[in-house]
């Protein structure tokens, strides 16, 4: 029988939880009572750690959780594996997150709101999984916007690139927003965050399901750098979102600012300056705000409104553009990159 305890908003479990794989994201609450965290026995007793469904609109982490198990069946793991299944409240209607609650990957260590329930869960899950002496730690998410499947880190370690590059060799370091999985455990072990595609598309999952299970037959990470020739390593330089009280769409509508419908083609491609990128109504100023990784405010060092039309003012590459409204409302309409060198890697 499955040992388990409830930690406030956390319930913690030894074993498979029954259902679990069986369940839909939307169906979740069926089996879980909330947020869980359950822990699978491996031959190597240090545990990966994966947490999926920290936005509840982004499934293919749990179905590829599912999957691994799947392909296992009554074989024992090559590693032990501690699995966290977050935001199930909101996932039953297929939103990011309800409008009552904060972000969940906004509010680990030294993120958002430190004192509310979700974010005192936040640290709870960190400290269980220092004590259990945690290999290395795999956030994975989706995007609804064009983009390529990528993995994200915040720390500048050779162990961190290589667990990235064993996903993709597009890399993507960031250190903003703030509050996010991977900058947690980022002290305690290699972590990484994975960009898998849209929700469910069938390639996404499949990628997530082999990167864990290589990820379990891992004795160790690699120290070593990784070569110039596999990795095409990029640095957030900041975070783009649209001023409040700015009304905006994607297609023809009487709204401040009408951004191109196909936009998001513009994800991971460099482009030059004078881009356009919408069209701003008569009389508004810039109505986009872009924050940097020290949190100042650099909107006009990249923005500019040129006779209607809103262009970059120097060459950037976009990541995460989405034509979803209301997850601009929520997060932000993109993020803009540059290319990083490893001479940047101590």
């Amino acid at each position: 029988m499955n040992r388990s305890a409830s930690h406030g908003l956390l319930h913690e479990m030894e074993g498979l939880p029954q259902g679990l794989l069986g369940a839909t994201a939307r169906d979740l609450g069926q089996c879980l009572a909330g947020p869980t965290l359950f822990h699978l026995p491996g031959r190597r007793p240090e545990p990966l750690f994966a947490s999926v469904l920290l936005h509840g609109n982004e499934e293919t982490g749990l179905l590829a959780i599912q999957g691994l198990i799947r392909r296992y069946g009554d074989r024992p793991l090559p590693r032990a594996l501690s699995v966290y299944v977050g935001n199930i409240a909101a996932a039953r209607y297929g939103l990011r997150r309800l409008d009552h609650q904060p972000d969940y990957n906004r509010i680990w260590p030294e993120g958002e709101a430190p004192d509310s329930t979700e974010a005192q869960m936040m640290r709870r899950i960190v400290d269980i999984m220092a004590q259990r002496g945690v290999f290395a730690s795999v956030d994975i998410h989706n995007n609804s916007g064009l983009n390529p499947h990528y993995a994200c880190l915040n720390r500048l370690d050779h162990r961190y690139l290589q667990l990235a590059t064993l996903f993709s060799r597009t890399v993507v370091y960031f250190l903003r927003p703030r509050g996010v999985q991977s900058m947690a455990f980022a002290r305690l072990c290699p972590a990484v965050t994975l960009e898998c595609g849209k929700p469910g598309g069938a390639r996404g999952i499949q990628h997530a399901v082999d990167y864990l299970d290589a990820c379990l037959h891992l004795s160790d990470i690699p120290s070593h750098a990784v070569a110039d020739h596999d990795i095409d390593l990029f640095h957030t330089m900041a975070q783009v979102k649209v001023r409040e009280g700015i009304s905006f769409g994607f297609h023809e509508a009487p709204v401040d600012i009408l951004f191109d419908d196909d936009l998001d083609r513009f994800n991971f491609r460099e482009l030059p300056a004078e881009t356009e990128l919408g069209r701003v109504r008569d009389g508004h100023t810039l109505p986009l705000i872009a924050i940097d990784e020290a949190g100042a405010e650099v909107s006009e060092r990249y923005f500019g409104i040129q006779d209607g039309r809103l262009i970059l003012t120097r060459a950037a590459m976009p990541s995460m553009l989405t034509l979803d409204e209301s997850v601009v409302r929520q997060d932000c309409l993109c993020y803009l990159m540059e290319r990083l060198s490893l001479e940047r890697v101590p």
